[in-house]
């Protein structure tokens, strides 16, 4: 049976845009269409408008391998991020490839034909062999929000920062940050110059780290050394000490918050706001570890402008915020920092012979690829590193799958382990936002190939080197079937 292309990509984000390119150079005689259901390309980095909004890792290892960051900061703000996504997409010619307001609505794979066939909202259809998903890992539609006593009772404005209203104005207004995570941590320094006073409501510590803004190797890197060559040296750079801190903070726990906290008393001067409110109970990378630029969030905070609460919410009153040690936090504007709420694959429930698949009832091969359901794959970042490490290493994985069932002459190919798994939790982080969607993410083995190892340097060395017979069932195309 005829398609309209041979794969489909599913979000034109950070994950779309490097799946459009490692498709057209690795597979150039694969079609392709990639989706997306906004009305820009951008994904996160479109739909976040929030103050300050920018990105946790350097853009050496978040941005493209192929496409040198040039940026002077190292970790760069939303709107830039956008330009170098969409700079990218028309330089390779990736734009020509994208149907914007283009969501899907249900996925659909007859193995009889080996056909995806993908319904969009506005009830058009789009056929393909292959379904490879780039949406991420959240909902864009809805965030995540806790029931708040008396949040109704609130006389000033409530915003989520997925939902930023355009214009909004904070000047000179008292603000109310619920939240510790990246999001939170981003909007208080971001916010704090002109606002009347801010604080950061937390029911308990996150680890944070300080990290420069720039990078001073980096601009000596690009002063003497050609632009690729200086990106590939800035990269190894980046990932190695990423790598090396993660892996030293998992083996030394202890050693490892010691060293953070020393960080924040070094930017703080106060041990003991220290002590209370940058000290967590769990060990560094048991969740995400959050980065203060230039220390711009320990800076809000010594100049007076912004503080920092530890406590629970007893009740939200006219006034603002009253916690359980009874102390009212007055606020003009309550914003709920309270994360993300997770959605894999977009959303999408794949459809295999008229049989819904429940994706958590199933497992991970190589980080991508998911049992029960045939030509399907979907980027899934690291948690420790950049999304963007993982999903450029999954779709030089699909591509690979790609030219190797063309070689053995399949039509379509589904993960099938040899043994049977003892299902771990996908990914190891114990944040609320991955322990409240445990029930819809798919599962991992023990060991590799079905375990996502958080440490690209192991899997850029082995990923590639599978051996695809030995973990992928595949079904001959008719054709090579008669002969």
């Amino acid at each position: 049976m005829s398609t309209d292309f041979d794969v489909v990509v599913v979000g034109a984000g950070l994950s779309g845009i490097d799946a459009g390119y490692r498709l057209q150079t690795l597979c150039p005689d694969k079609t392709y269409t990639i989706l997306e259901a906004r009305q820009e390309m951008g994904g996160t980095w479109d739909l976040f408008r929030y103050p300050g909004i920018r990105s946790d890792s350097d853009l050496f290892t978040f941005g493209f391998q192929f496409k040198p960051w040039t940026d002077e900061m190292a970790l760069a703000d939303g709107p830039a991020i956008k330009r170098y996504i969409e700079d990218t997409a028309a330089e390779f010619g990736i734009d020509k490839h994208i149907q914007f307001n283009s969501r899907v609505s249900r996925a659909a794979f007859d193995t009889s034909s080996s056909t995806w066939t993908l319904t969009l909202d506005d009830a058009r259809t789009v056929t393909c062999n292959f379904l490879y998903s780039c949406a991420g890992y959240y909902s864009y539609d809805e965030g995540y929000l806790p029931d708040f006593p008396g949040i109704d009772d609130f006389e000033g404005t409530v915003v989520h920062p997925q939902f930023w209203p355009d214009g909004l104005d904070y000047t000179g207004k008292r603000v109310v940050v619920i939240g510790s995570g990246a999001t939170a941590v981003t909007l208080i320094p971001a916010m704090a110059p002109d606002v009347e006073h801010i604080t950061m409501l937390q029911r308990s510590p996150t680890w944070i780290s300080p990290l420069p803004r720039t990078d001073p190797l980096a601009d000596v890197a690009r002063k003497y050394l050609p632009p690729r060559t200086a990106h590939r040296l800035i990269r190894a750079k980046n990932i190695g000490l990423s790598t090396a801190f993660y892996q030293f903070s998992r083996r030394f726990p202890k050693q490892a918050g010691k060293l953070l906290r020393n960080l924040a008393v070094k930017e703080l001067a106060d041990e003991q706001a220290v002590a209370e409110h940058f000290t967590p109970t769990y060990n560094v990378w048991d969740q995400r570890v959050c980065v203060a630029p230039d220390g711009d969030l320990f800076a809000a905070i010594k100049s007076g402008k912004a503080e920092v609460v530890t406590d629970h919410i007893d009740t939200i009153v006219a006034e603002g915020i009253r916690v359980k040690s009874g102390r009212l936090l007055e606020a003009d504007i309550i914003v709920t920092a309270t994360g993300l709420k997770l959605e894999p694959a977009g959303g999408i429930v794949p459809v295999v012979d008229g049989a819904a698949v429940s994706i958590h009832d199933q497992f991970v091969l190589l980080g991508a690829m998911i049992t029960g359901i045939p030509n399907f794959a979907m980027a899934v970042g690291y948690t420790n590193a950049s999304w963007t490490l993982r999903a450029d290493l999954t779709s030089r994985l699909v591509c690979k799958v790609l030219t190797w069932m063309d070689e053995q002459g399949y039509a379509s190919v589904v993960p099938q382990p040899r043994q049977t798994l003892d299902p771990q939790p996908l990914l190891g982080l114990k944040s609320g936002y991955i322990e409240r969607a445990s029930q819809l993410l798919p599962q991992q083995g023990r060991h590799a190939p079905w375990r996502m190892r958080q440490n690209y340097v192991l899997d850029v060395a082995t990923t590639l080197r599978t051996d695809l017979g030995k973990h992928l069932r595949g079904t001959p195309k008719r054709s090579a079937a008669r002969v």
